[in-house]
């Protein structure tokens, strides 16, 4: 390939070799430049254009076999990781290519890589490699989120419909397939000459979603088992049953993502049948009924549930909700989202669309109407509902002039209308508020909600919120609050659920005691491995309960929780060495140990370790430079 220069050159675009050189863009990044990236450096759009079709010609000619000869290699380094592979093509390009001159066909395929590039990226996947007219993205590499799969799945949808409604010069009309797959995968740094490139990822994942896409229809998304477990009931699907797949030795189950469901909370998501009971919390229930009764007495009830991943907040809130159901009220439900936290007041416009009942088809003087008969419940003004109506983009007639106010005027205004209805629902039926996961809450969000937690004592109102340990709460310990820190199950209450999902099916001591011994307590975890036990070929029902086949292994983390705990220390990504380092060590591991093999600074190794052990992931027995460290059991083995 030439270099960047000669690149330019042939274009007759030299003089931006500099703005590239200083920007340190290369031969190794060239391909996965975007038009956003293009513009970043200053190019305008007729010489975007054209760097973009030969781009596009590049990434076509890198599939010939006569463009191959570059020598490429593995470096030794590689990462074990779960991830989430979508493999998307352009449908009929050959016939579009027969059809089309060069020029405008790499009009199309720069249009086309552009709009996936936005996408890919606005759902935080990684475009991997561009592949003519298919692209390879990961989702949950080099950073892994909670839930890879489920935007995987919802940058997919999204894609289909961009893609179909992709405007080009050339007037043709575009489809895309996808197939989407989720597996553990060994990824390694891909050198070629000697330059790092791209990350090459090895396994049946990436070859599993590219088979999936080869037989999607135009249009449509496939799924294998793996990402449908992960995904619950996010969305709607389409059993397409067991299909033969090449290179395959035994058919696989294979689904087609339709829409996104309408369950709002994941945690119902992930629970398809009815509510499973609570085990241990009979405490934290009871003080929350007392608390609803003061509020339906007219004085109002702020508690924040707090406590980590798993633990069981949204589990109790909803069990509230069940309680509540033989009782007239109203019920609120506010959803964060770690993709929104700069999406200004994002869980009330969710929470606004959602109980108006809008649906993707319906115009918008369709949603004006029923906006209009949604907040008639709370009996605000009209200045009041025009507010509401521009905060969910809705077009009116702007009799109160309120795109001539200034912003802050315009959110006090939308601030005054939020907390009118809220009033008007408090006046008819005391409210019972969920407000989930405001570590994730966007700034102007939190300032309507601290608004809202001083507002309380004056209504019938009960808000609920749900937060995890690092989240430090912005308001003060007001006496109408109160902070419930959750702790863990006890081994009682932890073999009392394992029942429960065994269906009182008794386990063997020596399964029972490992599962709570890696679960430490968290209820999640306990379910989810007792899940994966049950579905392993470790156990066979004899009589009314299980037996073992044969020794009990080491029990693996479920791939339910891996998103999870990725999630978790890639957010300690400049610590996450000194972690795996330990790992290899096994559960527990001494400082001595990691000091002779990290070759790190004193001062850093023992941060890196004083992190670790403050986020719950390692604990520590004694003081440097004796100490000894032991996982926490979720993250061993």
């Amino acid at each position: 390939m030439p270099t960047i220069a000669e690149w330019l050159a042939s274009l007759g675009l030299s003089e931006y070799a500099q703005r590239f050189a200083e920007n340190h863009v290369d031969a190794g990044v060239l391909p996965d430049l975007t038009d956003q990236d293009l513009r970043e450096l200053g190019v305008p759009l007729g010489h975007r254009r054209k760097m973009l079709r030969a781009i596009a010609q590049l990434n076509a000619a890198a599939l010939e076999p006569a463009e191959a000869a570059t020598e490429r290699v593995l470096r030794d380094e590689a990462e074990r990781r779960h991830l989430t592979v979508m493999f998307c093509d352009l449908v009929g390009s050959t016939a579009l290519s027969a059809r089309l001159d060069l020029e405008e066909m790499w009009r199309v395929i720069a249009a086309y890589h552009a709009c996936i590039g936005e996408v890919i990226g606005r759902y935080q996947g990684m475009i991997a490699r561009y592949m003519g007219d298919g692209v390879l993205a990961y989702f949950g590499y080099p950073r892994a989120q909670e839930d890879d799969a489920e935007q995987a799945v919802r940058a997919a949808l999204t894609l289909v419909d961009a893609v179909a409604h992709l405007q080009t010069d050339a007037d043709a009309v575009l489809q895309a397939r996808i197939g989407i797959a989720t597996g553990t995968v060994i990824v390694s740094e891909l050198l070629i000459d000697e330059t790092p490139a791209e990350q090459a990822v090895i396994g049946d994942t990436p070859n599993l979603a590219a088979r999936l896409q080869t037989l999607a229809e135009p249009g449509t998304v496939l799924i294998c088992p793996s990402t449908r477990r992960l995904t619950g009931e996010l969305f709607d699907y389409r059993d397409l049953g067991t299909l033969a797949l090449k290179g395959w030795a035994e058919p696989a189950q294979v689904w087609q993502v339709l829409r996104t469901s309408g369950v709002e909370s994941r945690f119902e998501a992930m629970h398809k049948t009815k509510l499973p009971p609570l085990f241990g919390r009979e405490e934290e229930i009871e003080l929350l009924l007392r608390r609803w009764r003061y509020a339906t007495q007219g004085e109002g009830r702020v508690v924040v549930l707090m406590g980590e991943p798993g633990i069981g907040k949204s589990h109790i809130a909803l069990a509230l909700g069940e309680r509540l159901q033989g009782e007239p009220h109203i019920t609120l439900r506010y959803f964060c989202s770690a993709h929104h936290t700069n999406s200004a007041l994002f869980p009330f416009i969710s929470q606004l669309e959602h109980a108006a009942g809008f649906e993707r088809s319906d115009s918008p003087a369709e949603k004006l109407s029923k906006l209009d008969a949604l907040v008639a419940q709370s009996t605000i003004d009209l200045e009041r509902i025009a507010v509401l109506a521009n905060l969910l983009a809705l077009p009116i007639s702007d009799h109160f002039r309120l795109q001539e106010l200034t912003p802050q005027k315009r959110k006090e205004k939308t601030f005054a209308a939020l907390l009118a209805q809220l009033d008007g629902l408090a006046a008819r039926q005391p409210v019972f508020m969920i407000f989930e996961d405001i570590r994730w809450i966007d700034p102007t969000s939190l300032e309507l909600l601290t608004a809202i937690v001083e507002h309380v004592p004056q209504l019938r109102v009960l808000l609920l919120a749900t937060a995890r340990p690092e989240f430090t709460l912005p308001w003060p310990s007001y006496p109408h609050m109160t902070t419930i820190p959750l702790t863990r199950l006890g081994r009682r209450e932890g073999a009392a659920l394992v029942e429960r999902v065994t269906s009182g099916k008794k386990l063997p001591k020596e399964v029972m005691d490992e599962i709570l011994d890696r679960t430490d307590g968290v209820p999640l975890f306990i379910e989810e491995l007792t899940k994966m036990v049950l579905e392993s070929a470790l156990l066979q029902e004899q009589d009314g309960q299980y037996v073992l086949e044969r020794p009990l292994p080491p029990l693996a983390i479920p791939t339910t929780l891996h998103a999870s705990l990725m999630a978790r220390l890639d957010r300690l990504a400049p610590i996450r060495e000194v972690a795996q380092i330990g790992a290899v060590a096994g559960r527990e591991f001494h400082y001595e140990l990691l000091n002779a093999v990290a070759g790190l600074p004193r001062e850093k190794l023992e941060e890196a370790l004083g992190q670790l052990a403050r986020s719950e992931l390692i604990f520590r027995r004694g003081e440097s430079p004796h100490a000894v460290y032991t996982f926490k059991p979720a993250f061993a083995g």
